[in-house]
């Protein structure tokens, strides 16, 4: 059974703030806890602004999400660590064999694809991570039980 779940990308301030919001609404409250890190995060900075508008057009609200960088410590205690990309999944394993167990990419379940940083890009391209971001956070929730 699942307790902590630390989703995880480059920046923590799109993809992995989006998708730690969108698993924490679609679990049963206090049932698990969620969280998000960066393997580069651009540390104290808030979410990027079209994320924020997204998500807000969806009900949630990740304005005050705050970045933060992923440590071993972090990982540690973490029960599924669900990687945007198989280089996050990398970064993981590579220092910590041990976790190899525990990460996997959120699209694990629908087609175990990177879903492409769209930082600095349109918002087209938030769109369509956000639309990856959902089908994989649906593939995850029936391993919740």
């Amino acid at each position: 059974m699942f307790k902590r779940v630390l989703v995880l990308c480059t920046g923590n301030i799109c993809r992995s703030a989006m998708a730690e919001a969108m698993l924490r609404q679609a679990l049963r409250p206090g049932s698990v806890q969620v969280e998000s890190a960066g393997t580069a995060a651009l540390v104290g900075a808030p979410a990027d602004a079209i994320a924020v508008q997204l998500m807000a057009e969806r009900g949630l609200d990740i304005s005050k999400h705050v970045a933060r960088q992923a440590t071993g410590d972090l990982l540690a205690r973490t029960d599924l660590i669900l990687a945007l990309e198989g280089a996050h999944f990398q970064w993981v394993v590579d220092p910590f064999p041990a976790l190899r167990g525990r990460v996997f990419r959120l699209t694990r379940w629908n087609g175990d694809a990177d879903i492409r940083d769209p930082y600095q890009q349109p918002r087209g391209a938030f769109e369509q991570a956000l639309h990856e971001i959902e089908a994989g956070v649906a593939g995850w929730l029936p391993k919740f039980g």
